[in-house]
């Protein structure tokens, strides 16, 4: 889950790796269709397998779900501005979740 909720945050970046930068890219912005369904299940994730891997998709998940943030009651408008500054982020959060996203495929 965290590598695709990195490589939507990290669409950006991505043209710029040698060889399959182009490639990724395009999977990156066909993702970024399901951009909310992504942050919803990235945050189940998240808290069901909770550690590190957990933590970084529910960041993660915050960050692509933020559209829906202001609609939960009680807490909604407070939590989405804490993620409209983790937004600003959006990049380094993406890159990270990739790399524990692949670390955590062999370990």
């Amino acid at each position: 889950m965290n590598i695709i909720a990195g490589l939507v945050l990290a669409m950006g970046v991505l043209p710029n790796i040698p060889a399959v930068g182009k490639s990724l890219e395009k999977v990156a912005k066909w993702l970024g269709g399901f951009q909310t369904i992504i942050g919803i299940v990235a945050i189940i994730v998240g808290i069901l397998y909770f550690g590190l891997q957990g933590i970084v998709a529910i960041v993660a998940g915050l960050i692509l779900a933020m559209g829906l943030l202001p609609s939960i009651p009680a807490i909604g408008k407070d939590l989405a501005k804490v993620v409209k500054v983790l937004g600003s982020f959006q990049t380094i959060i993406g890159m990270v979740a990739i790399v524990i996203g692949i670390w955590g495929l062999f370990f």
